[in-house]
């Protein structure tokens, strides 16, 4: 769910919205709109909403009261008495957000600014197992509660961003099938042994979440988020929201097949766009074809990338089978979704954004149909390699939001 416009909905699903309905909605959106603008007064509220500004100054007292917004200083006006401004209390809440990954986990801290306060890693090691993973979190999360006791005790909760299909089950319990690791299927909440709320979604998808919130895609309708690291994966923005299908698994690209019984995928599959796109594809590429270079992450992906802005041809050869196959798999989906913007992520993603972008656009949009091809623009995440972690602790948020009037009275 897209924080976005998941705060636009009445309280009540799909029934009449009660006054207190609207009542909740109004709270959620002017507290986004403060915490979006850092610093903005009763009245820009007012005018951004189209509520009265006393509608809104009850909206900010109650906030205040509840130790969300603070009074952040004044600015002149024209004539008349000084504007006060307000603005996010930064340590009114904090949230957690974690990228979770195949080899370790980095686990972010954040305050109500959605400000990275802290960080911690853990892990870094080949082929981690589903439990080593479980014991990397609990150790990243004890380190960053013994530094910061005091956000711990305002924490609102911990959004995971998990390497594989996250779906809740008929009693409400999400559970992560992580198939391309040979992972169990595991309970999500089993991952997370301290008692903090634990929210999760596909590392793709919380990306786009945080592309959503105040990235790439803020204020876009039609959106690719693509993720590109050692897996593949994507968010498809549409109508403004993320979408998830029927149980969640909506944006697997990476294992969409693109080549007829092709190169083997981790999967289980075959000819997957993962098995030609990943980073150990990419690297395995240019290993067989005489490519030499050390390690299997980004300074590797590098080497690819300055042998072959040196002319080496061997490199040379390699990236430019790299951009056709990435162009081509990009503008299938251009030709199926229409996008207006598609936004490149991930370690990999991001590592070719750097020198290739233009070359990867005129890839993608030669083999989309003219019409669609020539529709939308290309651009990185906004956030780097922070992103997943930060959509991640956007699911935290997004439950202060929602959460009722004057629940978390400090």
């Amino acid at each position: 769910m897209n924080v976005r416009t998941a705060i636009m909905r009445p309280a009540g699903g799909g029934g009449p919205a009660t006054v207190s309905d609207v009542r909740q909605r109004n709270r959620s959106q002017a507290l986004r709109s403060i915490i979006l603008a850092g610093q903005t007064s009763r009245a820009e509220l007012a005018r951004e909403s189209g509520l009265s500004v006393a509608s809104v100054t009850n909206l900010v007292s109650e906030l205040i009261s509840e130790g969300l917004v603070i009074e952040a200083g004044s600015i002149a006006s024209r004539g008349g008495r000084p504007v006060t401004l307000i603005g996010p209390h930064l340590s009114g809440a904090y949230f957690l957000g974690a990228d979770v990954g195949e080899r370790g986990v980095a686990v972010e801290l954040f305050d109500l600014s959605m400000t990275r306060v802290d960080t911690e890693f853990r892990g870094g090691r080949e082929g981690e197992s589903i439990e080593s993973i479980a014991r990397d979190l609990d150790a990243a999360l004890g380190a960053l509660r013994k530094r910061n006791l005091s956000a711990w005790d305002r924490l609102v909760g911990i959004g995971l961003g998990l390497p594989g299909i996250v779906e809740s089950d008929a009693d409400g319990r999400q559970v992560l099938y992580a198939q391309s690791l040979g992972w169990a299927p595991v309970t999500v909440t089993d991952l997370v042994s301290q008692d903090i709320p634990v929210f999760a979604e596909n590392g793709a998808k919380t990306q786009a979440m945080a592309e959503l919130w105040d990235g790439a895609v803020r204020g876009i309708d039609e959106a690719l988020v693509v993720l590109l690291g050692r897996g593949v994966g994507l968010g498809i923005v549409t109508g403004g929201e993320l979408a998830h299908g029927r149980l969640s698994s909506a944006g697997e690209w990476g294992h969409v097949k693109i080549v007829r019984d092709g190169r083997a995928c981790r999967c289980g599959g075959r000819g997957c766009v993962e098995a030609y796109l990943g980073a150990d594809a990419i690297l395995e590429s240019w290993k067989t074809a005489g490519g030499i270079f050390e390690g299997s992450g980004w300074r590797a992906m590098g080497e690819l990338l300055d042998a072959e802005k040196s002319g080496d041809a061997v490199a040379v050869a390699v990236v430019a089978e790299l951009i056709a196959t990435l162009g081509s798999a990009l503008g299938g989906l251009v030709n199926l979704t229409n996008p207006q913007r598609v936004v490149i992520g991930g370690w990999v993603g991001l590592r070719l954004m750097e020198t290739l972008a233009a070359r990867i656009e005129s890839a993608t949009r030669s083999e989309a149909l003219i019409r669609p091809g020539g529709q939308f623009d290309l651009l990185s995440c906004r956030f780097g390699g922070d992103t997943v972690a930060l959509g991640a602790a956007m699911m935290p948020l997004e439950a202060l939001l929602g959460a009722p009037r004057g629940s978390r009275r400090l």
